[in-house]
């Protein structure tokens, strides 16, 4: 199992310079990620500043060399996907190929779909994410992009493509552990259930096993608080853990948990 330091950028953690400290010390203790929340208005109560996820990445790339990044997770369909293909190949780029992006539909938790006019139907939602992930999956790879319904591109190549090869790693942050968003999953590369129990690994696994033949190079990343067991879910078979702090903690909160170095 990998451990990654999986933090919102609000409150005190919105501040791009001590997101660099933070980046710095997990580096230097044995972390092996850094993942940070993509929100443009607060799901949490209260007013909060918030900092933008992928300028923070990119600061975060510059002074790290070896720990895996990304935004986890953004919602597709708030997003234009050739923008998302610019942001996502620079910072693959810029990284040296350590970019992992996450992905979902979103929520509207503090209105961050209606309050901008974007759409709310969760189906409708869902349908343009697949679609919107297929379109920069081809825009990656140098292809033509012709317009569909949900995604406006109209003959659109982009270059350059990530370093990384085939793609850039693909996880679908959900908050279910089977049905639509298990078998989207399984056609990348890993899966974020954000309220699984130690239980649902296996069967995650085994869903994905069904639908692509092997769970070779597949991952399922578990959201780790102080109260998680997470060697339950070692054993069970998750790959990551996504040792999770909340809007008003403080970088000196964090730095404490980072210099105490990953679980062992």
């Amino acid at each position: 199992m990998r451990h990654a330091i999986y933090l919102p950028l609000f409150g005190d953690l919105a501040d791009p310079r001590a997101l660099v400290d933070i980046a710095l010390a997990a580096e230097t203790h044995g972390w092996q990620g850094l993942f940070v929340w993509d929100h443009v208005l607060s799901p949490i109560p209260g007013e909060w500043a918030i900092a933008d996820p992928w300028i923070a990445l990119a600061a975060v790339a510059t002074v790290t060399a070896r720990i895996r990044l990304g935004p986890m997770v953004t919602p597709l369909p708030r997003r234009r996907i050739i923008k998302v293909a610019r942001e996502t190949v620079t910072l693959d780029r810029l990284s040296g190929g350590r970019l992992i992006l996450g992905l979902g539909i979103g929520i509207d938790t503090g209105r961050e779909l209606s309050a901008f006019r974007e759409v709310t139907d969760a189906r409708r939602r869902a349908r343009m994410l697949d679609i919107g992930t297929k379109a920069l999956v081809d825009l990656w790879s140098g292809a033509t992009v012709i317009n569909t319904h949900e995604v406006i591109l109209d003959g659109v190549r982009a270059l350059p493509g990530p370093v990384q090869q085939p793609r850039i790693p693909i996880w679908f942050g959900t908050e279910r552990v089977s049905g639509p968003p298990v078998a989207r999953a399984a056609h990348y590369d890993g899966l974020f259930p954000l309220h699984a129990r130690p239980a649902d690994i296996p069967l995650i696994f085994e869903a994905v096993a069904e639908i692509r033949g092997d769970i070779d190079g597949f991952d399922v990343a578990v959201v780790a608080r102080p109260d998680t067991d997470v060697d339950a879910f070692q054993t069970a078979g998750a790959t990551w853990a996504m040792h999770a702090f909340w809007p008003g903690h403080r970088p000196d909160q964090v730095l404490r948990l980072i210099e105490s170095g990953p679980p062992q």
